[in-house]
């Protein structure tokens, strides 16, 4: 075997090499050092700033404590720098010394158990009360073919809803109502109110519920549609409006108020819905109540107009005004949560049912873009209004948060309503099922520039009065039927719309309110998108000054002064 012949690097040649490599070596932990470097410095930065910042706030937070117990400018003696190497050593630079003795104000109160919170929960929703008492005679059905269902055993829908999914369609319940008025007959009933996806929904049972009885009763369902088709969206896979009437059998009630209701496709289904029945019955029966649909008014501050309106309704004679929230600004929330405490407002938290969106401004986009949906979906409120006040009000009256009903010839609605009924008596002898009143515009610009404060302010009435500001009307009222009104008489009516009755029960009577009597106030900038065209021929062309509403305005300044003072508006 051979040797292997290897050729031999010149010495020139092999320094060269050697000197390269050198270059490279150190150019690669220059570079290490440089990237190590950097990393270290954000590091540090960054720490350096979060101490920065921390001892601002803390020392901020120590300069408002030394300006309420006198002298804001003397600090305690702070420490030198605390060793990393000795955790035990001086204290952090920046802290106060007595900062160190601060206990931060956190809540410590003890948890509540779940039979406390289902007890805060007893006024908020529409489960029955069984579920948040520990009530022996609670309803069980164990003599029936279905047992009371548990309470994690409910579909529920968007918070407020309950869902029943049947072979043919599904529901979204939103209350139950006992309703035992003489004209609706001799067996008591409870209405639900719900929407369905459905045209024509498909028969369905209903599961009435008895404290102290182990047994439930079963009734069938009927249903009554709460609006016209004619309207739009009669299709299926739209939810529509229902009133769900289940009678309640007499023989397996015993005279006794159902305290629940679920609805089933089937006799002995396992329940998914169960809702409280409603069957407040005050000490007195009260004249009127003031019924508002889903407040939509996200970023829109109409707080100071509402305090006007509230308290203008109350001097006219509501002595109850229902509101649904659905989304508002947070001065509107906040001049509602006062009025509610005041006992003159009740508001409801509300959402939309289904698949419709509940994401604040989405929904409001949702709802301007749908507006037949929109028209749909206030029907809930309105009607749940309306059975809530069955046995609290004579009468119900839907006002948008710019409309006012205002006598012409008496002061309040009652001595209104008082000439009305016998003006109404004499022409049928029989009560009706609602009183209609003519829609007539206070537009914003039927008086501009100088002439929108001038005479007002001559009579001492506050610029942010807006109603008392606009005492310029169109001469024409809209046609008769059109945009009215109503007070609705809660013995007659079945289901509401936003102007007139639906359903009654009997025929849906109505009786016009002579405009000498009184005219229903509207405020707006313009006329309703369907009077667009005709706007300014029929209602700006001809205007009039119309100073009835300056009748209230010595106590509606005071009212609303007083009001406004007090949650801040003036500070």
């Amino acid at each position: 075997m051979g040797w292997t012949k290897f050729r031999i690097i010149p010495a020139r040649a092999f320094k060269k090499i050697l000197y390269g490599i050198f270059i490279w070596t150190c150019l690669c932990y220059a570079v290490f050092r440089i990237t190590n470097h950097k990393g270290a410095v954000t590091y540090l930065t960054a720490r350096v700033n979060r101490g920065l910042l921390q001892n601002v706030q803390s020392m901020q937070a120590l300069a408002a404590a030394g300006a309420v117990g006198g002298n804001a400018n003397e600090f305690p003696t702070t420490s030198p720098p605390v060793n990393q190497d000795n955790p035990a050593g001086s204290r952090t630079p920046g802290i106060p010394q007595n900062f160190l003795d601060l206990e931060p104000q956190v809540d410590n109160s003890p948890a509540l158990n779940e039979k406390q919170l289902l007890t805060l929960l007893a006024n908020h929703s529409n489960l029955p009360l069984a579920y948040w008492s520990a009530n022996k005679n609670r309803p069980i059905g164990s003599k029936s073919c279905v047992k009371f269902p548990s309470l994690y055993e409910l579909d529920f829908n968007n918070i407020y809803w309950q869902r029943l999914q049947t072979s043919n369609g599904t529901y979204y319940l939103y209350g139950a109502y006992y309703d035992n008025r003489w004209r609706a007959g001799s067996v008591p009933i409870v209405r639900i109110l719900g929407m369905v996806d459905r045209i024509k929904p498909i028969p369905t049972i209903c599961q009435l519920w008895f404290d102290k009885k182990k047994t439930v009763a079963f009734t069938q369902a009927t249903y009554t549609y709460a609006w016209y088709s004619k309207w739009g969206n009669y299709k299926n896979g739209i939810l529509q409006p229902y009133v769900i009437s289940c009678k309640v059998p007499p023989k397996e009630s015993g005279g006794q108020v159902p305290t629940s209701v679920s609805l089933v496709e089937n006799r002995c289904d396992k329940p998914t819905t169960n809702l409280r029945i409603l069957n407040e019955r005050p000490k007195k029966k009260e004249d009127f109540a003031v019924c508002v649909k889903g407040l939509d008014f996200l970023h829109e501050d109409l707080s100071v107009r509402l305090v006007e309106w509230l308290e203008l309704l109350n001097i006219l004679g509501a002595k109850k005004v229902f509101l649904y929230d659905l989304e508002t600004h947070p001065n509107i929330s906040k001049v509602l949560n006062y009025y509610q405490k005041e006992g003159l407002v009740h508001l409801t938290p509300l959402t939309l049912p289904g698949n419709q969106p509940n994401l604040p401004g989405f929904r409001h986009l949702y709802l301007k873009s749908k507006l037949t949906h929109k028209r749909q979906n206030e029907l809930i409120p309105y009607n749940d209004c309306l059975y809530r006040n069955l046995y609290s009000y004579e009468y119900v009256v839907l006002l948008d948060i710019d409309e006012i009903i205002m006598p012409v010839k008496y002061e309040s609605w009652s001595e209104l309503m008082k000439e009305v009924v016998q003006q109404a008596l004499k022409e049928k002898n029989y009560t009706r099922a609602s009183y209609n009143v003519r829609n007539v515009y206070f537009l914003d610009d039927l008086q501009d520039g100088d002439d929108l404060h001038h005479e007002a302010h001559e009579l001492g009435i506050p610029r942010y009065l807006h109603m008392f500001q606009h005492v310029y009307r169109s001469k024409n009222f809209t046609k008769p039927g059109s945009y009215v009104k109503c007070f609705h008489n809660t013995e007659r009516v079945v289901s509401l719309h936003n102007h007139f009755p639906l359903n009654c029960l009997g025929t849906c009577t109505t009786f016009s309110i002579n405009t000498s009597l009184a005219q229903l106030q509207h405020y707006r900038k313009d006329c309703v998108g369907s009077l667009k065209n005709s706007c300014k021929t029929d209602f700006r062309l001809y205007t009039l000054k119309d100073t009835t509403i300056w009748r209230y305005k010595d106590e509606a300044i005071k009212r609303t002064t007083r009001t406004l003072s007090k949650l801040g508006f003036f500070s």
